[in-house]
């Protein structure tokens, strides 16, 4: 139960990033949905790519291992296992004992919050469940609630706005053409000149031997209206958004349509005004990004958010050693330059995740037929 509301699709992943594996499970999925590992594997590529990537995407090469709630290639509507393995386990296995107590927390990381939580010695525990490693089943999760979203006829895309300082011309996600340029972009990005922006900015940072956060768009399309309601703030599909975007690792705003820029125009210049074309009431704009009320309303369904810079960085911070109180330099370890593109796709992941979980709980269905059937009535009975 999630504050008095049915929540459809239950998800939780475990591990650490330098554990074993990374363990997924995903609950609620109707039976008979088409699914193989081949289906994530896409998704899980696309998370390990994008210029200033680090050393660790030369060490991986995710693939999810369907462990359970699939037979003969379609889900039998139990709880979906998932396995990510984790290459670089053989070169930590045998350390445990022999890691030296980390005692220097990182600005900008859950170290320090976390030691006091959990009331830890070691740094060591929290970084490594903190680590946005975890993404990885996150991705694995959001693809296969995106196979129950394409059922549907909704797909979601993803472009990269802006990496420091540096903006890029946004490409319209709704052309297959532009997607394909997004998709082939080391940044994410739909035009030549804006990547050739975004890696400079990325190059500056890696030459100040510091880090880049940015702006990444998720936008999802053939969404129909009525996902989501208005009758308990917990219910709004906009918050509901909002929280599972905010969830990802260094993400610090979050923005439905216009988001902030809503807040410096007039009432007349902020919303979507409405005219009936050929007997259909058409928006004239989607500034509200596809949610009125905290209810889809038919038109494509915007999400955007800000990612702060990595806080691993190897021009040292100030910080202190908790073991001595001394004032110290944070400590280097590896990290990447700038992961906003990755971002991108962990975004789609959520917020695939959450119109999923909309859907079922909109149409139930505990299998797929039945939920077609659903759906199908509902749209009839659309006026």
């Amino acid at each position: 139960m999630k504050g008095g509301t049915s929540v459809a699709l239950r998800w939780l992943t475990a591990g650490e990033s330098h554990g074993p594996c990374l363990t997924g499970i995903l609950d609620g999925m109707p039976a008979g949905l088409g699914l193989s590992a081949d289906d994530l594997a896409r998704d899980l590529w696309r998370r390990q790519q994008g210029y200033g990537r680090g050393g660790r995407m030369k060490i991986e090469s995710d693939r999810a291992e369907i462990l359970a709630g699939v037979w003969r290639g379609k889900t039998t509507g139990g709880p979906i296992a998932l396995r990510v393995e984790n290459r670089d386990w053989p070169n930590w296995k045998d350390k445990e004992y022999e890691l030296p107590v980390m005692t220097v927390p990182r600005p900008g990381h859950a170290d320090l919050a976390g030691l006091l939580k959990y009331g830890l010695e070691d740094i060591r525990p929290v970084l490594e469940r903190a680590s946005a490693r975890e993404t990885t089943m996150r991705v694995a999760i959001g693809a296969i609630a995106k196979k129950l979203l394409a059922e549907f006829g909704i797909v979601i895309r993803s472009q990269v706005l802006q990496i420091g300082t540096a903006r890029a011309t946004p490409g319209d996600l709704s052309d297959p053409r532009v997607v394909e340029r997004v998709e082939a972009s080391s940044v994410r990005v739909a035009d030549p000149e804006s990547e050739e922006r975004l890696r400079a900015a990325i190059d500056c940072a890696k030459d100040r031997h510091d880090t880049l956060g940015g702006v990444f768009e998720v936008v999802a399309f053939g969404v129909m209206p009525g996902l989501g309601s208005h009758v308990q703030w917990d219910r709004k599909l906009d918050g509901r958004l909002a929280q599972a975007v905010m969830s990802i690792q260094a993400i610090k705003a979050v923005a439905i349509g216009d988001g902030f820029q809503a807040g410096e125009r007039f009432g007349t210049e902020a919303h979507d005004g409405m005219e009936m074309r050929e007997g259909k009431v058409t928006r004239l704009t989607n500034r509200a990004g596809g949610l009125e009320g905290g209810i889809t309303n038919g038109q494509p369904v915007v999400v955007r958010a800000v990612k702060k810079p990595i806080s691993t960085t190897a021009t040292p911070q100030p910080t202190v050693d908790l073991a001595t109180g001394e004032n110290v330099p944070s400590q280097y370890v590896r990290s990447d330059v700038c992961a906003v593109p990755a971002a991108a796709v962990i975004g789609e992941a959520m917020v695939a995740y959450v119109l999923a979980d909309a859907l079922l709980e909109k149409f139930g269905g505990d299998n797929i037929v039945e939920t077609h059937r659903n759906v199908d009535a509902f749209v009839r009975s659309l006026p």
